[in-house]
């Protein structure tokens, strides 16, 4: 933004400026305010200026609650500071409320001192009548413990955009641009993106994007002259917090994308994803859509079993084959993930968890499918369960994935959560060279010779480190041979109805799966502790953050986080025994706990959440703190 633009910098400097290390900001509003727009390019320029940060979009679970009530509030809400954070923040120290359900729905949230902008246009009659309120929480005192600066964002939207002939229900939708740019004077946060940003998502209709910007700038100038807002602040990059490289803000879903694309590259194998929508899985298979140009396909399927049977068959036909859902879809597609496994074809079966059982809380976080992912499917069918632990790392479990499956041909399941498909935070683009070597050698000709001396081709002849069987491209001459779900002889291929065979093959698919190769976990313990806090998923940023916070307060704890669930780190039971105590938090009611109770005969502590929103970092070391051995 110029000097022609908008008042000199200069002059926002006659008003108090305060540096802060961390801010938590939370917009809110209804559904079709623009919240997540409005968060996410807060949330862009934040990046852009180099703090770090962590988000959490929070958005409604029906398509289009009714206008102004409580179902339909939306909210995004960005942590950002000058150091390491883990976690999308506890309490918001500011509140942008567009109307009175947004305020209803999250003031609970908010520590006494913190500053709530309301919208004041919405907070009519009808409008808090729809909320649930009998008085107008702005005249009742009951925000008397808040720094509150009534607004009128709606009237001041549309007196700013008198000049673009628009009608006053076109000009009301920019107040979400409004509103961020009075945010981002409030923090001198960049602008210059924002405004790019918007001559591009509008090329086609530059009237509406010319709107918008003025509306931001409006906002921007808004705060700079009002005396409501006496005080700006200012929160410095976060210079150490990050090694050395090009960094740039990524979600969970994008990482995920964008990690199933290098790993087709590093495996020189192309790209095919068969997928049916389902949230909060969707975005991955729009993100894959768009780059046909690295030799990726999607599919659409009619539903989630076609959507498995398509990836299936990509993946007999020597495609790096992806099926993406949620926990409802990994329940329909299980007889085909049961399949991949009798063919020992490699696989990745993306399950991104929503809270359950059916339908469930579609739009909200849950960790509900492990024991689904370890023994939803029929007879013994083991497969490998892995699951990245921030948004970013998203990228790294993708690339993982990719290599246990193409490695041990197996499919593999990959546990991330609506928490991190959402969510964001700074990821450094790696390196082409940091990236592992994933190529692939198909079978060429024959691997095996008959007593008679004749060369022939054993589909399920194995690899003698990994167990892994011969992966044949359909064509390929001399390497014709059966497939199908019915048991095969060991070998040769050939159906066997065999007892003993199938007791062989039985052992033989879960001695591949217990002899993959993982990393040993490691163990954060300095002090020697007796209680360790073990993690899996998602919530490593709260974990992390509550055990800073203990040993912050002079308490000793050891923290452990796991990656792979099947097989577990062959240290674990070594390191789950050296405690006194093992307590593991978990978004469901205790199934990590349960698996690693039966595995190693631990008492270990369940720590359980099922409110379909991630862990807070205050509650949990409470929790931790009271199962302190020493407590």
């Amino acid at each position: 933004m110029t000097s022609a633009q908008a008042p000199d910098r200069g002059t926002a400097r006659a008003k108090d400026v305060r540096r802060l290390d961390r801010v938590i900001i939370r917009f809110a509003g209804d559904s079709g305010d623009g919240m997540q727009l409005t968060g996410d390019r807060f949330t862009s320029e934040t990046a852009s200026f180099g703090n770090d940060l962590s988000t959490l979009p929070n958005f409604p679970a029906e398509i289009r609650a009714p206008a102004g009530t409580l179902p339909g509030v939306s909210s995004f809400q960005l942590h950002f500071a000058d150091h390491d954070i883990l976690t999308p923040g506890d309490a918001p120290d500011v509140l942008v409320a567009m109307n009175p359900a947004a305020l209803k729905a999250n003031v609970g949230d908010l520590p006494r001192g913190a500053e709530i902008i309301v919208n004041t246009d919405e907070f009519t009659k009808r409008a808090l009548q729809k909320a649930g309120y009998e008085t107008s929480p702005l005249e009742d005192g009951s925000l008397d413990g808040y720094s509150l600066h009534p607004v009128p964002l709606t009237t001041l939207t549309v007196e700013a955009l008198r000049e673009f002939g628009l009608t006053r229900k076109e000009a009301e939708r920019s107040k979400n641009m409004f509103a961020l740019g009075l945010l981002s004077w409030m923090y001198h946060r960049p602008t210059g993106g924002t405004e790019k940003f918007l001559r591009t998502k509008f090329a086609r209709k530059p009237d509406i994007a010319a709107a918008n910007i003025a509306a931001f700038r409006a906002g921007w100038n808004f705060g700079e002259t009002t005396e409501d807002f006496a005080v700006s602040y200012e929160v410095a990059p976060a210079a150490k917090a990050f090694p050395v490289g090009t960094y740039r803000n990524i979600s969970g879903n994008l990482a995920l994308s964008y990690g199933l694309i290098a790993a087709s590259r590093q495996a020189d194998l192309p790209l095919f994803l068969g997928s049916y929508p389902i949230t909060p899985a969707s975005d991955i298979l729009h993100e894959l859509s768009r780059h046909k140009n690295f030799g990726v396909r999607t599919f659409q399927a009619e539903d989630e079993i076609a959507g498995i049977g398509a990836a299936l068959g990509a993946a007999f036909g020597g495609a790096l084959a992806v099926t993406t859902t949620s926990g409802p879809g990994v329940a329909l597609k299980s007889e085909t993930i049961g399949l991949a496994v009798s063919l020992e074809l490699p696989l990745l079966i993306v399950d991104i968890q929503r809270g359950g059982p059916s339908t469930g809380l579609p739009t909200k976080t849950e960790q509900a499918d492990l024991l689904q992912a370890m023994y939803g499917r029929n007879g013994e069918a083991p497969l490998p369960v892995i699951a990245p632990r921030t948004p970013a790392d998203c990228f790294d479990a993708a690339l993982e994935a990719a290599r246990i499956a193409l490695t041990y041909r197996t499919p593999v399941m990959l546990l991330s959560d609506g928490y991190l498909a959402n969510g964001s935070e700074p990821w450094r683009i790696p390196e082409l060279e940091e990236l592992p070597d994933l190529t692939v050698r198909f079978a060429q000709g024959p691997n095996h010779t008959l007593p008679d001396g004749s060369e022939v081709f054993w589909p399920y002849k194995r690899d003698p480190q990994t167990l892994a069987r011969p992966w044949a491209v359909p064509g390929t001459p001399g390497l014709e041979h059966r497939i199908g779900g019915i048991e095969k002889e060991d070998g040769t291929g050939n159906i066997s109805y065999a007892p003993a065979n199938h007791d062989f093959m039985v052992r033989t698919r879960q001695a591949k799966i217990d002899g993959i190769d993982v990393p040993d976990v490691e163990v954060d313990d300095p002090h020697e502790a007796r209680t360790l806090v073990l993690g899996w998923g998602s919530t490593y940023g709260p974990i992390t953050a509550a055990v800073r916070r203990l040993r912050g307060a002079g308490e000793s704890i050891a923290q452990a986080h796991l990656r792979h669930l099947n097989p577990f780190p062959r240290n674990l039971g070594a390191v789950v025994k050296r405690y006194d105590k093992v307590v593991i938090p978990e978004m469901n009611l205790g199934q990590l706990a349960t698996l690693v109770r039966a595995k190693y005969l631990v008492d270990a502590h369940s720590h359980n959440q099922v409110n379909g929103m991630p862990f807070k970092a205050e509650q949990l070391a409470r929790a931790l703190e009271e199962n302190l051995c020493d407590h």
